[in-house]
């Protein structure tokens, strides 16, 4: 049985002796297992950390870019062998899985630009002979938890910023899919990052304790369920450090009258069911305006939910594969009978589903609700599956006021085709991050990444500008050069604002 370690200090190993399986969605058979780390590995890796932080916050800013250009040209050369890695642990199909990665490279592409974003500001002349500039410092020792959804993408989104800035980092991935994190790490190494800035420890909640409690950790980064995002943020916060939690999410995709059904149905099907709906940027509500839209649009949908291809992961042709675990499964099973049970119209059953040769993995068929009301609990909470859900909108006033109305605001759409609608729907709409025909709106890499109300704790996003501050303290200097002597009035020192 294949064991997966920790990466500390640039070599593997573990000190405790608990463990965890890691399956394969595809088969559900047991592929590996993972030691779960202790107090003591964290500690090793904090050691190592604070040994090579310094060194690596004194390197100079290109130096530390061109680290970043040679790892992402390691990731381009190896992407086969990583996203084969990621579906076999996760159960995404492979264009995902590349996706997957792809999106967690254009943060590193932001990287290599960091000796732009840290230009820091100036001020001649503030006062008398005085000047003012600032530096942004690196914080010293941070840590990423992130979640089994996109063991790429978002570790990158965290560790590039963070590495790229100057600190070291301590990544704590989900143990249901751990392995492709820890070859990130090591091909982090081979691009020349010194041993120490960037390891993996695996974990489970008690590694997630140790890290918000570790007095030589300055900063945390989460992404997960907004329940545990709302726990992290509370106990990093009163340990004193600064944390950003991102939460859950039940985004809404608002369909006008004049909207292309065509385009509409089509964006839906990869939005809603793609990756068997486990992201957070998923689109699991469709809000149709007008009984005319919802009765056309409930038609169109029907087709192209026959259509989807549920296979395993090295299928091309599937348009998405299993689940991550049987747990999961059966948590997305339960929230649909709840729906069942709380009066929504189940149009299309996706439980049950089994494909044919692999009887025992993790796969659920896509399900569609129609009729479900903000009343319903399968309504305000996460499924996180394959699943979608029909809310129909009298008007459009009732269609802005469902997503700013939930309790997440992670993302949300609108299909349109007037200008004006879509403007309005912008500015009014009490959600993150919004897509006009874009299904999925997750900013571009140089952009910010967060949701609010409980999609979202802390007041800094991930990636783009809001990253380069979370992982950064500003630095004021006012420096006052006299021209000389002794007794001179002339040269008495006057806060400018007293001048």
């Amino acid at each position: 049985m294949r064991i997966i370690d920790h990466y500390i200090a640039g070599a593997s190993g573990a000190a405790g002796g608990r463990t965890s399986d890691v399956f394969d969605p595809n088969t559900g058979q047991v592929q590996a297992t993972v030691n779960l780390g202790t107090q003591a590995d964290l500690d090793r890796a904090v050691a190592a950390a604070q040994v090579a932080q310094p060194a690596w916050a004194a390197t100079n800013p290109q130096r530390r870019a061109r680290v970043m250009f040679a790892f992402k040209a390691l990731v381009d050369a190896h992407i086969d062998e990583l996203a084969h890695m990621l579906s076999s642990e996760h159960g995404k199909v492979i264009a995902d899985s590349k996706g997957d990665i792809q999106r967690g490279l254009e943060v590193i592409e932001f990287c290599c630009g960091i000796p732009h974003v840290l230009k820091g500001e100036y001020t001649q002349g503030a006062g008398p002979g005085i000047d003012v500039y600032s530096m942004r410092q690196p914080l010293g020792i941070g840590a990423g938890i992130t979640p089994f959804n996109f063991p790429a993408m978002i570790p990158l989104w965290m560790s590039g910023v963070a590495i790229a800035t100057g600190n070291a980092f301590i990544l704590k991935p989900s143990e249901r899919d751990p392995s492709l994190p820890v070859r990130l790490a090591e091909l982090f190494r081979e691009a020349g990052l010194p041993e120490g800035i960037l390891q993996v420890v695996n974990g489970d909640k008690e590694m997630v304790d140790a890290i918000l409690d570790h007095p030589a950790i300055s900063a945390v980064s989460f992404v997960g369920s907004s329940d545990i995002a709302h726990y992290v943020y509370r106990r990093g916060v009163a340990a004193g450090k600064r944390v950003q939690a991102m939460g859950g999410a039940k985004n809404h995709g608002i369909v006008m009258p004049d909207a292309d059904l065509d385009q509409v149905v089509a964006d839906l099907s990869g939005a809603a069911f793609g990756s068997a709906g486990e992201r957070c940027m998923a689109l699991p509500v469709v809000v149709p305006v007008g009984e005319k839209t919802a009765i056309a649009l409930r038609e169109k949908l029907l087709p192209a939910i026959a259509a989807l291809r549920v296979g395993v992961s090295t299928d091309n042709d599937a348009h998405y594969g299993p689940v991550v675990n049987a747990a999961h499964r059966t948590r997305i099973e339960n929230w649909i009978q709840t729906g069942v049970d709380e009066g929504a119209e189940l149009v299309v059953d996706g439980r049950g589903f089994q494909l044919q040769g692999h009887e025992q993995g993790f796969f659920i068929g896509p399900s569609l609700f129609d009729h479900v009301t903000p009343d319903m609990s399968a309504y305000k909470e996460e499924i996180f599956g394959p699943v979608l859900q029909i809310v129909r909108a009298k008007d459009f006033e009732e269609a802005v006021r469902l997503p700013s109305d939930h309790q997440y605001g992670n993302g949300v759409a609108i299909f349109t085709r007037n200008g004006h609608a879509a403007r309005e729907f912008a500015a009014r709409v009490n959600v993150g991050m919004v897509g006009i025909n874009v299904p999925i709106p997750v900013p571009v890499a140089y952009h910010t990444f967060g949701g609010w109300k409980r999609s979202a704790f802390g007041d800094t996003n991930q990636h783009g500008m809001e990253g380069v501050k979370f992982w950064t303290k500003v630095k004021t200097i006012t420096q006052r050069w006299p021209d000389g002597g002794t007794g001179d009035a002339a040269n008495a020192f006057v806060i400018p604002t007293m001048g």
